[in-house]
């Protein structure tokens, strides 16, 4: 067997994606290694959806390129969101490189394996809305040893918001069939994963696509969780405003379908919302925040937002502070503005806000996150709540269980037992900023 190492960056999307590209490979003689130097076939699968993210792939690969000058004899690959955005670019800057793929030909990798092999250099970076998405599951999938299970059921994104990138290197949105998705998470089931994660840019858009059939993301959590087993659904990431009362309503009902949304704002200004070409304002946000609170009983919801987005203001970026604290937000995501290529935002460059400025509003943003965090974990003091345990491992001398309750909370547990992919009671003992710590009950 030939041994590939695929180094991953960026979202849970990728993650998936290295999955799939592990299950094809694997069709191919190759098995998966986590030593670089071991492996005859190094990937990086790359994000571009910060300008130090695309840094870090082309060093990394500038290693792997120092190596292959010295005579080690291997294949490179370049995969992944900035592949797709910079295409036959990376041969130029990167001429060590051996192929280039990009996220919308995955489903081709078996064909490009075998012309690297016979010494071609190959480039599938072609923009097209693939007409059967479930055409790059044929090969299967080798998932990372965890308790959760990553599951795509959309790709792409219409929504065009002015900063983002994505639907340039992802598409617009299509959705995978219920048939197939409903199919790879039995399988997931029955290979001994306890939750299910659905995974779409915008998750709740799912279905919409559809042209013979009335499905949504509501009767696929009710088939999802009508399968037999004790385990957990979760999906990332909802767009604010596609988040239906059916939605809501569904959360509620069906027992596996955790309290969880994310639910990203990006900005709490209004003004600056609308410079981002995003489908609300602050007083819409509020009210499908405040109606979900309403609804599912402790709910987490978590956020990202960006920090001096160009001609923001002070006072701007202040309302974004204030929203954190106003909507209780129990964790966000947060990123100072980094102009992406071919979006509208990466075109006003005399509103760029200084660096230095947008770095100390970035250490603001983060401080009230903490802050946030904390207030939000001090709710859970005391209580008992449902852990599934994702890993065990020693720290400091001290034996350690960690997993997350239904809310997505993190808890960590002094235990000598490993209870990895168990659903254990914890009576939460004390709380940190970034997670609580819980005993046994």
């Amino acid at each position: 067997m030939k041994k590939v190492f695929i180094d991953t960056l960026g979202c849970q999307m990728n993650k998936s994606d290295t999955e799939r590209m592990l299950g094809i490979l694997s069709h191919f003689d190759y098995e998966e290694t986590r030593e670089e130097e071991d492996a005859n076939l190094l990937i990086i699968n790359t994000c571009s959806i910060r300008q130090l993210s695309e840094d870090k792939a082309f060093s990394q690969i500038g290693t792997w390129g120092r190596w292959k000058k010295k005579g080690k004899d291997i294949k490179i690959g370049f995969c992944g969101c900035v592949a797709q955005q910079k295409a036959n670019e990376v041969f130029k800057r990167a001429p060590y490189v051996d192929f280039v793929l990009g996220t919308h030909n995955l489903y081709k990798l078996p064909e490009i394996i075998k012309r690297v092999e016979s010494g071609e250099k190959v480039c599938e970076c072609a923009e097209t809305n693939i007409a059967n998405v479930d055409e790059k599951d044929e090969f299967g999938i080798v998932r990372v040893k965890s308790t959760n299970a990553w599951i795509p059921i959309t790709e792409g994104c219409n929504n065009f918001c002015t900063y983002c990138i994505v639907p340039y290197t992802r598409g617009r949105e299509r959705s995978h069939s219920p048939e197939i998705i409903i199919a790879e998470a039995k399988r997931a089931l029955a290979d001994g994963f306890k939750e299910i994660t659905l995974l779409g840019q915008n998750v709740d858009s799912y279905g919409k696509d559809f042209k013979d059939r009335n499905y949504r993301l509501s009767n696929l959590l009710r088939d999802l969780n009508a399968l037999d087993g004790n385990f957990r659904i979760r999906f990332v990431t909802s767009y604010p405003t596609d988040i239906t009362d059916e939605l809501i309503d569904t959360v509620v009902e069906l027992d596996k379908v955790c309290e969880y949304f994310h639910i990203p704002m990006q900005s709490g200004n209004s003004e600056v919302l609308k410079k981002m070409n995003r489908r609300y304002d602050r007083e819409t946000y509020a009210k499908i925040v405040a109606h979900v609170r309403d609804r599912v009983p402790d709910v987490t919801i978590t956020s990202d937002f960006i920090a001096g987005f160009p001609s923001e203001t002070e006072e701007q970026f202040e309302d974004t502070l204030s929203a954190i604290d106003e909507f209780e937000l129990d964790y966000s995501n947060v990123a100072a503005y980094s102009p992406r290529e071919k979006t509208v935002a990466a075109r006003w460059v005399d509103k760029y806000i200084p660096d230095d400025v947008k770095e100390e509003r970035f250490q603001r943003l983060n401080n009230k996150v903490k802050e946030n965090c904390l207030k939000s974990n001090k709710k859970y003091l005391n209580r008992t709540m449902e852990v599934l345990i994702e890993s065990f491992y020693e720290h400091k001398g001290e034996m350690i269980n960690t997993g997350k309750t239904r809310n997505n909370k993190t808890v960590h547990i002094a235990c000598d037992k490993n209870m990895v992919g168990q659903f254990v009671n914890v009576k939460i003992a004390s709380v940190k900023t970034w997670y609580l710590k819980g005993e046994l009950v």
